[in-house]
């Protein structure tokens, strides 16, 4: 079994690049794999390895500047989440793209999972959903407000065109972990909304906390992993993703005429070229020749 640490912190970081080489090592030395994001603003990301090596990265990670507080979610598989490990320095941990957002000076209400069915049910308070519109396909909760952005950088337009809908409602935001969270309810808070709520871990956190029989969750809830989604309990879900657009999409999907494996799905299959397909039918050629030399394509991609 491979243990998955999702993680995020807000800190201050000096110098992110001086991080970047020792938590690359460690990771190796540890044969964890998977993506954590370094920048000014702290750090992101989700791990997978053996239970010793994702303890040894949680320790360096709570020793690094002002995390000694850091918080993750677990849950587990028992195939490699992630081909290989990547450590990378960006602007933004996640990047919504407004300079003044600041979640270190106040972000909203933290709710937790047992108290979140009772927030959203509430005829006072509206509930939004953060993530992109792909996510949200598979997946939200009750009576919840699909933003339909493709990126989170587009959140702040849509509230902009669509707040007076909102007008006297409390605001309860929520997302796969928590971290945009952290973002969108301080610039809320910032645009003047008085009472923002959000979910304290996100979907994540309700789902292995919330017993299948009292969610108020409807669907699944997609990951950025080879897991694809996970539901209840964080059992990974039905979801395998396209290797074209990934999105996620349902076994049966590939059996729809529009499917051709790494190449196109129902979703796709309009929105790239002769000459885009061309190059991902020989993507998928040399994914076939790894494998038939018992070699692992750097796509990561199982069957």
């Amino acid at each position: 079994m491979y243990t998955i640490a999702a993680l995020y912190h807000f800190t201050r970081f000096p110098d992110p690049a001086a991080l970047k080489a020792p938590l690359e090592a460690l990771c190796a030395r540890h044969d964890v794999r998977g993506t954590l994001l370094l920048a000014r603003e702290g750090i992101n990301g989700t791990i997978a390895g053996p239970r010793a090596g994702i303890d040894a990265v949680l320790a360096h990670v709570r020793a690094l500047p002002g995390c000694a507080d850091l918080e993750w979610k677990e849950s587990a598989a028992d195939h490699p989440p992630f081909p290989r490990m990547k450590v990378r320095l960006k602007k933004e941990i996640v990047t919504m793209g407004q300079p003044d957002v600041d979640p270190l000076a106040r972000v909203g209400h933290y709710v937790e999972p047992q108290d979140w069915n009772d927030l959203i049910r509430s005829e006072d308070v509206v509930v939004i959903d953060t993530r992109n519109d792909y996510e949200v396909a598979i997946g939200t909760f009750d009576g919840a407000v699909d933003p339909q952005t493709e990126s989170f950088r587009d959140f702040p337009a849509w509230w902009e065109a669509n707040k007076d809908r909102f007008h006297n409602k409390r605001v309860a935001m929520f997302c796969t972990g928590g971290i945009r969270c952290e973002k969108s309810t301080n610039w809320l808070l910032g645009q003047g909304v008085a009472d923002v709520y959000h979910l304290k871990g996100g979907i994540l956190k309700y789902l292995e906390e919330v017993p299948a029989e009292e969610s108020a969750w409807q669907g699944a809830c997609f990951v950025f992993d080879e897991r694809v989604s996970v539901g209840h309990g964080l059992a990974e879900g039905p979801h395998i993703l396209c290797r074209a657009c990934r999105r996620p999409i349902l076994p049966e999907d590939r059996a729809r005429p529009e499917y051709e494996d790494g190449v196109a799905c129902h979703l796709c299959v309009d929105e790239t070229s002769d000459a885009d397909k061309a190059r991902f039918r020989e993507r998928q050629k040399q994914i076939a020749l790894a494998k038939a030399r018992g070699a692992q394509h750097l796509t990561g991609a199982r069957d």
